[in-house]
């Protein structure tokens, strides 16, 4: 109860007339008996009227909207998407995936036995030795690749950001 985040919010509540009766009357004689309590609403209160005084809003200059305006005018409006993305690309990343997707629904289909009884449990493909494939030698390979490729993006991504700050910097 004593702790300077809750002391602080009940003080504030009790200088701005938030808290309620029974409240006003439990910090009141905090403030009265103890010696902490009394040092931080005084804090509180100089502070208080300090902000209801002394503040004088500044105005901005009669030309800011201008000044503000003539800035956005000065940016590079992003282009649109269509602009920068090739349709041609995305239609070669998607033609890879459905080929690829067709050619395991085809190998599934090719390597179910349909003569077998249906006995309504799962149906009998058969099982497929991956460490013929994935020799320790190909799994290090892909490993290399993949951490190669991955700094090879990290870079790509720092130059476009350290361009980026170059060009903010010279506007």
């Amino acid at each position: 109860m004593n702790k300077p985040e809750n002391m602080e919010e009940r003080l504030w509540d009790y200088i701005d007339g938030l808290s309620s009766e029974e409240e006003k009357s439990f910090v009141a004689q905090l403030i009265e008996t103890n010696l902490e309590w009394r040092r931080k609403y005084h804090e509180l209160l100089d502070v208080h009227q300090l902000m209801q005084h002394n503040i004088e809003l500044d105005e901005p200059s009669m030309r800011f909207t201008q000044n503000v305006m003539d800035l956005v005018a000065n940016e590079k409006i992003a282009p649109a998407a269509s602009s920068y993305i090739k349709k041609s690309v995305i239609r070669v990343i998607a033609g890879f995936f459905i080929l690829s997707i067709t050619a395991l629904v085809i190998w599934m289909l090719a390597n179910v036995n349909w003569s077998a009884p249906n006995t309504g449990k799962s149906l009998d493909l058969p099982k497929v030795d991956l460490n013929k494939y994935l020799s320790p030698t190909v799994i290090n390979g892909m490993i290399i690749a993949t951490v190669v490729m991955a700094l090879m993006l990290l870079d790509m991504t720092l130059r476009k950001k350290q361009k980026r700050n170059r060009e903010m910097t010279d506007h």
